[in-house]
């Protein structure tokens, strides 16, 4: 299997006989990881795939506009993280719903996804995470599931690695908080 080579990867886009197959190399490379990342912010397989389509459309149809100020993963993983945030605000616009409300229908859609394979823990620790605010939540998957680097979510989310620090720390404190309350019940 080929190695992924960003440079070249970025030379073959500005080409037109590349540009479709060097799109499709893109594709095959970072789907598994942007999916992963939309999944853990919106819980359903299906709500994750369409989102982590109209992230790859946003992506082709402005990938000439890439001028190359960060790594094309990181300006990928940017547009993936707005399109999620798209998705849950329409969502709760939708429902006309709460947070809360959000949350629940997130949690039964869980539930009956045939895809979560996770037990009652695991969908505890789901329950704790949808109680996060957006960008804790981001920030909690991001170094919790991928063990991400401070200083790649510094630049992909554009904040620094102290607030990022903080933000998690605050998630973990209220996701213990979560699972010890709803032990106590």
């Amino acid at each position: 299997m080929e190695a992924f080579d960003e440079s070249r990867i970025l030379n073959d886009l500005k080409q037109a006989t590349r540009k479709r197959s060097a799109f499709e190399r893109l594709v095959k490379h970072f789907s598994e990881p942007l999916y992963w990342q939309i999944r853990k912010m919106v819980l359903s397989h299906d709500d994750a795939n369409d989102v982590l389509q109209n992230a790859f459309i946003k992506i082709w149809t402005n990938i000439d506009q890439f001028r190359g100020d960060s790594k094309l993963s990181t300006w990928m993983y940017r547009i993936a993280i707005n399109e999620t945030y798209t998705f849950l605000n329409k969502e709760r616009a939708r429902n006309q719903a709460s947070f809360t409300d959000l949350e629940d229908r997130m949690v039964l859609s869980l539930q009956s996804d045939p895809y979560f394979s996770g037990d009652e823990t695991e969908l505890k620790l789901q329950k704790a995470i949808l109680s996060l605010p957006d960008k804790q939540r981001l920030v909690f998957t991001m170094k919790y599931y991928e063990d991400m680097k401070y200083e790649d979510m510094s630049e992909i989310l554009g904040t620094s690695v102290g607030a990022l620090k903080a933000s998690y720390f605050h998630a973990v404190r209220k996701v213990e908080a979560y699972m010890t309350m709803e032990e106590s019940f």
